[in-house]
């Protein structure tokens, strides 16, 4: 089955009672993890979570299916989460639907969130036609759309939402479900709402909870990285500290940015970023008050390997954040400063 992140609300709980394994890709990765976060609510009994990553499996495709048909020490239920790139558990997913398929037996429900897949890639063509599996494809998302999402949110979490307001979380957010969904829960425990006691929310109750725009926070910690200004970025880290930004979200604009640098290549093929034209550089996402600092960039980036490279280190970044929240400054500080290094020597 293949799902669309316009239909996946729709059919994603019936797929979750039907399918055993799920496979979240596309341009949108954050809309993707969300989902994928939503689905294993819908599960009948999701259990304990056991995470894996591409790399785990890259290694030792024959886990999967271990981990898959095991239980845990005291016989509950489980699900698998992986976090991968690209097509990194393709062999892990080919090994656990051949082994399903001679008898293997039955196998807890199995998630994959791919980073920088598509419906094109091995993986996802590899499921799309298996009555247990599901592939659900996220495009990047627009304005409105997340709007939408904004106030659903709201209307969740018992704050009364309108239009302007919900765009503006929206648009903060950088179109991230992730981040929108941070600020409207910070935004009802302020107003101490609930589905039960549902409270109005204003202008000034957002300004009063509201986190730093990505234009005004993220992005010149991003491109002072992943343009290798060495010099910048102590400062920027400094700054990012002062304004009280999340960790998580913060690499989450650099893991948007890498994936945009990876579209934008292969969009390219052969020719210089100069040859882009209008049209390309909207659907490719490309703002003329960064379109500078993009091409300076995928400069860095774009040479063989790199940007594999770039992606398989923020997602181990990413796990590392997840596993140690309480040192997560320093991790993602460290991290970072690794990042514009490498990005410093791409220089060309």
């Amino acid at each position: 089955m293949k799902l669309t992140s316009r239909d996946f609300a729709a059919k994603g709980r019936s797929a979750a009672q039907d399918c055993g394994i799920f496979f979240f890709c596309g341009q949108d990765e954050a809309g993707a993890s969300a989902a994928a976060g939503d689905l294993v609510t819908w599960l009948k009994e999701p259990g304990e979570r056991v995470e894996l990553t591409g790399g785990d499996l890259r290694g030792d495709p024959a886990r999967l299916g271990d981990e898959a048909r095991s239980t845990s020490l005291f016989g509950d239920k489980r699900h698998i989460w992986v976090r991968a790139a690209g097509d990194e558990a393709y062999e892990a997913l080919k090994t656990l639907t051949e082994t399903g398929d001679m008898g293997a037996g039955a196998a807890c429900p199995v998630i994959v969130v791919a980073s920088s897949a598509t419906d094109k890639s091995r993986s996802a063509k590899l499921l799309e036609k298996r009555k247990d599996a599901v592939v659900a494809l996220f495009y990047p998302p627009d304005l409105r759309s997340v709007s939408q999402s904004v106030r659903g949110m709201a209307d969740a979490a018992g704050v009364r939402l309108g239009g302007d307001l919900a765009e503006r979380i929206a648009r903060a957010a950088n179109l991230d479900v992730r981040l929108a969904q941070s600020e409207v829960t910070k935004l009802a425990t302020y107003l101490d709402a609930s589905a039960q006691s549902p409270q109005p929310a204003t202008a000034e109750d957002l300004d009063a909870v509201g986190a730093t725009s990505e234009e005004d926070g993220f992005m010149p910690l991003v491109n002072a990285v992943m343009g290798g200004q060495g010099g910048k970025v102590a400062p920027e880290i400094a700054r990012m500290k002062q304004l009280g930004l999340n960790p998580v979200g913060v690499l989450l604009a650099f893991e948007r940015r890498a994936a945009q640098l990876a579209r934008i290549a292969a969009a390219l093929g052969n020719r210089p970023y100069g040859d882009l034209d209008k049209g390309e550089k909207a659907r490719l996402g490309i703002f003329w008050k960064e379109e500078r600092e993009i091409g300076q960039q995928l400069s860095r980036w774009r040479a063989r390997g790199r940007l594999d490279r770039l992606t398989h280190g923020l997602t181990r970044l990413h796990r590392e954040l997840l596993t140690n929240s309480q040192a997560s400054e320093l991790l993602l500080a460290q991290g970072l400063t690794s990042l514009a290094q490498l990005a410093g020597a791409g220089r060309r």
